[in-house]
């Protein structure tokens, strides 16, 4: 049982020793311990500040990102918008244009087609004038063959003539 009871003698030596250890340790490795403790505390320290900030400069970024991104959304809806006005105001005075232009020439088709029935009828009229004077004067010539019948005819003509 000596064993499991230590005797005065091993415990003071025990002691004594552990108090040497103890002064050592805290007269030459305590404040290093100590120091390179409070340096690691902080570094930590100093790092999860420099990650707060980092994620306060992220969530930073990330709105003016997402500003930017609706700034560029409303501005290609307004060159959309602009686009498509240019394109329906290009269109309308194509197509104002082409009534313009098609009613110009409907108007220049209807003045030629009326210049070439009036030149028409003028030529029937002309026509039916030469084609009356040549048969007048074929029927004339048949019937004035004798001196009797041209002197009446002319004394026709003179009371028609002054009647008028």
């Amino acid at each position: 049982m000596d064993l499991v009871t230590p005797n005065f003698g091993l415990i003071f030596w025990q002691l004594v020793t552990f108090l040497i250890v103890l002064f050592l340790l805290t007269k030459f490795a305590w404040k290093p311990i100590m120091n390179a403790l409070r340096e690691r505390e902080a570094s930590i320290e100093n790092a999860l500040s420099a990650a707060e900030k980092a994620k306060l400069e992220m969530q930073g970024l990330k709105a003016e990102n997402e500003k930017l991104l609706a700034e560029a959304r409303m501005e290609r809806d307004k060159i959309l918008k602009e686009a498509s006005e240019a394109g329906n105001t290009l269109v309308e005075n194509a197509r104002n244009k082409a009534n313009e232009e098609g009613s110009r020439m409907i108007a220049q088709a209807r003045e030629a087609i009326e210049n070439e029935k009036l030149a028409a009828i003028t030529e029937v009229k002309n026509m039916a004038a030469a084609l009356s004077v040549d048969i007048a004067e074929r029927i004339l010539r048949k019937e004035l063959s004798d001196k009797q019948a041209q002197q009446e005819l002319a004394q026709d003509y003179l009371r028609e003539v002054t009647l008028n």
